[in-house]
């Protein structure tokens, strides 16, 4: 007897066994049913020509036929089903058949399965591949757009608080301008609301700021710089800070800060004083900051590095991130120097994004977080070195041909 006659001899006990065993309910099983029928004639044309891409379409059409649901829950998987028909026919043959008849089938059969194993596990895999990266893609679009709903509640809620926070300063000004001037306690008072209101136009200032560099729109005015003076003037503003935390602060005269160059001072400022600030915040009391750089071909380095807490490597792409907080919320205290002090977390990305906008970079080296070995970190910015500007009509304004060589006489001195 053939193996095709053998098949042949226990399809029908073979199918309602697959049947009975794998669907459930009626209606199911006569669907099922049909399907078991196709396959089983496909499984005979192969074993008779010994050709197992017979199965190929019926595999695929199974493998294909999987829902999102199925695939998002790991059901119906057709290699399952596979490895049951193989058992079932191992099952039924040996209950039907003499030994060696079932045998002789089975050794026909195996090489057909076994290929039809392995076909549902390369379209399974590649189901299961297109499902994933769909997920990701939508996940991603999702992602996307909740950073451009929160960049809009930013910019919106920043230019609402504007208003009435200028009514707010106008009208405590005038309040403060009425008040006896022999009542110090009141005096005390309008400087206490006035330095509130100084920290909130602050705030508002960096929510604005976050606005403009999320839409690409914060808007650049180049100027001739010179970064050891900018870096002085950073120093003489934090010096109330760094002697109240014990802290000594360095400012090396490197290669470069010397120079001309032509950046936004305003805004390499401001860069660097968030720099500083973050470096004083989590620098322990008497510890130490320095402020060194170099010259690269075409850039300029300047390195922020402290002795402090240190940062932990998963976290430091995360420092950059608007609103990031690496710490417990629920212990939040704010403060601009004051150790481990929070804030709303925009400072660095700010930075970064004001860096970036010169056409450089900013990142951050750190061995890690440790309160108790305390390993530092250090901030690397790396800016262009522009010796003219962009513009023609600011390099003929200018007069970048006989731009003196040293700052000017009337450029900002540190106190």
């Amino acid at each position: 007897m053939s193996a095709q006659e053998t098949l042949a001899k226990i399809r029908q006990p073979l199918q309602m066994r697959v049947a009975n065993s794998l669907a459930r309910g009626l209606g199911v099983r006569e669907n099922f049913q049909s399907q078991l029928n196709r396959f089983f004639e496909l499984l005979e044309q192969a074993l008779v020509s010994g050709d197992p891409s017979w199965l190929d379409s019926i595999l695929f059409e199974w493998s294909t036929a999987r829902t999102q649901t199925d695939l998002q829950e790991g059901e119906r998987n057709v290699a399952e089903l596979l490895n049951k028909i193989v058992i079932h026919s191992l099952d039924t043959a040996r209950e039907n058949l003499p030994e060696g008849e079932a045998l002789e089938l089975m050794s026909g059969l195996m090489p057909l399965y076994l290929h039809a194993i392995e076909k549902v596990a390369s379209y399974e895999s590649e189901s299961r591949v297109n499902y994933v990266s769909n997920e990701l893609l939508t996940l991603k679009t999702k992602l996307e757009r909740l950073d451009k709903s929160k960049s809009n509640f930013i910019a919106v809620a920043a230019h609402e608080l504007k208003t009435p926070l200028t009514l707010i300063e106008g009208y405590t000004a005038m309040i403060g301008d009425l008040l006896p001037r022999e009542n110090d306690q009141l005096h005390m008072l309008a400087q206490g609301v006035h330095n509130g209101i100084r920290r909130l136009r602050e705030i508002v200032d960096d929510m604005i700021d976050v606005s403009l560099i999320d839409n690409n729109l914060m808007a650049l005015n180049f100027q001739p710089v010179w970064l050891n003076r900018i870096l002085n003037l950073l120093k003489a503003d934090f010096k109330d800070s760094i002697a109240s935390r014990k802290q000594k602060v360095e400012i090396r005269n490197f290669p470069g800060s010397e120079e001309l160059l032509f950046a936004d001072p305003e805004r390499i400022y401001q860069a660097l004083k968030n720099l500083i600030s973050n470096a004083i915040k989590y620098t322990p009391d008497g510890g130490s900051i320095t402020v060194d750089g170099r010259t690269l071909p075409g850039f300029i380095e300047i390195t922020v590095s402290d002795t402090g807490i240190g940062i932990a490597p998963e976290n430091q792409d995360v420092i950059f991130e608007k609103f990031g907080q690496l710490g417990d919320a629920s212990l939040h205290s704010s403060g601009k120097t004051k150790f481990k002090g929070g804030g709303p977390g925009l400072g660095l990305p700010i930075s970064k994004g004001i860096i970036e906008s010169h056409g450089g970079t900013l990142w951050v080296e750190s061995e890690g977080y440790n309160e108790a070995a305390c390993p530092g970190s250090t901030f690397h910015v790396l800016l262009p070195l522009r010796t003219q500007p962009s513009d023609p009509r600011l390099a003929k304004l200018f007069g970048v041909a006989q731009l003196p060589e040293k700052p000017p006489e009337n450029y900002p001195q540190a106190p």
